[in-house]
């Protein structure tokens, strides 16, 4: 069983890494480690060292603390979010598309059009 902190890192990890848009390979070579290693660390099924989740935010831009946003300060259990999965790639490149649209009447209408397709979903 894998520890739920472990497991809301290794969620954390890889959703910033996908929305840099970067694979699990070019994160593994920039940490001078294997993609499976990667894998393993955003399923939570391996711990991430001080020093290694000190190399992870450096390559991702993020502050240590990043990691840890979310946690409750007793336990290290998560806080019960509305909807417990994973975001999905599909999502978090949507968002990269849309954050990359400068900001505008353009910008606010993409976002509109989407929630107009998610309610008729």
């Amino acid at each position: 069983m894998y520890h739920p902190t472990d497991v809301h890192i290794g969620r954390r990890l890889r959703e910033k890494r996908v929305a840099l848009g970067m694979s699990q390979s070019a994160l593994a070579d920039k940490l001078g480690i294997t993609f499976q290693q990667v894998q393993k660390y955003e399923s939570g099924a391996n711990r991430m060292g001080g020093s290694r989740l000190w190399d992870v935010a450096n390559v991702l831009g993020v502050a240590v603390g990043y990691f840890f946003d979310g946690l409750s300060s007793s336990g290290g259990k998560p806080i019960a979010q509305k909807d417990d999965l994973p975001l999905s790639r599909q999502t978090l490149e949507l968002a990269r598309a849309i954050n990359a649209i400068p900001e505008g009447d353009v910008r606010d209408q993409v976002v509109k059009l989407v929630k107009a397709f998610a309610k008729t979903a």
